[in-house]
């Protein structure tokens, strides 16, 4: 019993101020932030991610530009290509179309 009431002296000693005036439990907890301090705290975390990360992120995209470029590159070429094999079709084409207007006449080709 004894052990008990020496608790409760101690766990009123400790409660009170140099001034003998008893502490609130607001001062011990930390206050809550304001919307300004919430809104900079906020932008200093995504700062601190886009600073860690942002060398990674630039050789994602150098990665993905080469690759479209690439890509389009590749494209051009094969419609170039492709636009230059057909001028050669047409070429024959009209070849074949002179050797049949001056080849004999039959009733196939009339």
């Amino acid at each position: 019993m004894d052990y008990l009431i020496g608790a409760a002296r101690n766990v009123t000693q400790h409660e009170t101020n140099m001034e003998g005036k008893t502490e609130d439990a607001s001062s011990t907890a930390p206050k809550p932030l304001t919307p300004a301090q919430t809104r900079l705290l906020k932008r200093q975390q995504e700062l601190e991610h886009w600073k860690r990360h942002s060398k990674q992120l630039r050789s994602r995209n150098l990665i993905t530009g080469l690759t479209i470029g690439a890509f389009v590159l590749g494209l051009f070429s094969y419609t170039i290509l492709s636009v230059r094999q057909e001028r050669i079709m047409d070429e024959i084409d009209d070849e074949a179309k002179t050797f049949v207007m001056k080849g004999p006449r039959t009733g196939a080709n009339s």
